[in-house]
C-alpha cells in the first residue's frame, strides 16, 4: 500500500476517491441483490426440472414395468440430434438460455417389438429433453453462482475496506492540518510576544 501524504491535495483526492466509492457502492449492492434473485430462480429451476425427471422416471416404473425385461432391446430408441442455446444478459452477466432440442426417434419394426415400446420411447423422449434442459439450467446457476460471488466480494471490498480506509485516511489528514495550523499559531504568537519584548527594550 502506497504511504498517505498527509497534505491539502492528498485531502481532495482521499475526499474524491470517497465520494467515488460511495456512489458505487449502492449500484454494486442494487446488483448483487438482482443476483441473489436470479439465482433462486435459477436453483428453482433446476429443482423443478429434476423433480419432472424423478416424475417421469416413476411413470416408467408404474405404467412400464415390463421395460426392465432384458429380452426386449430399448437401447438407442431416442436420442438427440440438435441443442440450439441462445444467451440473456442477467444485470450483465451472460447465461445459457435453451431455445430448441431435436430428438431422433429409431424406428423399429412393429412387429418385432412389443406395443409398450411405443410409451417408453415417449417417456424416454421427455427424459432426455429433460436432461437437457437439467444441463444448461445447472450451468446456468453455476455462472450466476460464481457472478454472485464476485459481486460480493466487490461490495464487501467497498463496504469493509476501501470507504473505512478512505475516511480514516481523511481523519488523519484532516487532523495533520489542525495540528499544523495551530502549531503556526502558536508560533505566530511566540513571535509576535518576542517581537512586543524587543520593541520594549
Amino acid at each position: 500500500m502506497a504511504r498517505l501524504t498527509l497534505s491539502k491535495a492528498s485531502l481532495t483526492a482521499q475526499g474524491a476517491r470517497l465520494k467515488t466509492y460511495e456512489r458505487y457502492l449502492p449500484s454494486l449492492d442494487l446488483k448483487r441483490r438482482q443476483l441473489i434473485n436470479e439465482r433462486a430462480r435459477a436453483a428453482a429451476a433446476v429443482a423443478g426440472t429434476e423433480r419432472a425427471i424423478a416424475d417421469v422416471r416413476m411413470r416408467v416404473h408404474v405404467e412400464l414395468p415390463m421395460a426392465s425385461d432384458m429380452e426386449v432391446e430399448v437401447t438407442g430408441l431416442v436420442a438427440v440430434t440438435v441443442v440450439e442455446l441462445g444467451e440473456d444478459n442477467v444485470v450483465g452477466v451472460r447465461l445459457p438460455r435453451l431455445d430448441r432440442v431435436v430428438l431422433d426417434r429409431r424406428s423399429y419394426a412393429l412387429l418385432a417389438k412389443p406395443e409398450w415400446v411405443d410409451r417408453l420411447a415417449e417417456l424416454l423422449a421427455a427424459v432426455l429433453e429433460l436432461r437437457v434442459r437439467l444441463q444448461v439450467e445447472q450451468r446456468r446457476l453455476a455462472q450466476l453462482d460464481a457472478a454472485l460471488r464476485t459481486t460480493t466480494q466487490r461490495v464487501n471490498l467497498f463496504d469493509k475496506v476501501l470507504i473505512p480506509r478512505t475516511r480514516e485516511n481523511i481523519r488523519r489528514i484532516h487532523l495533520f492540518l489542525a495540528d499544523g495550523e495551530r502549531a503556526a499559531v502558536v508560533r505566530a504568537k511566540i513571535a509576535k510576544a518576542k517581537r512586543v519584548r524587543e520593541v520594549r527594550r
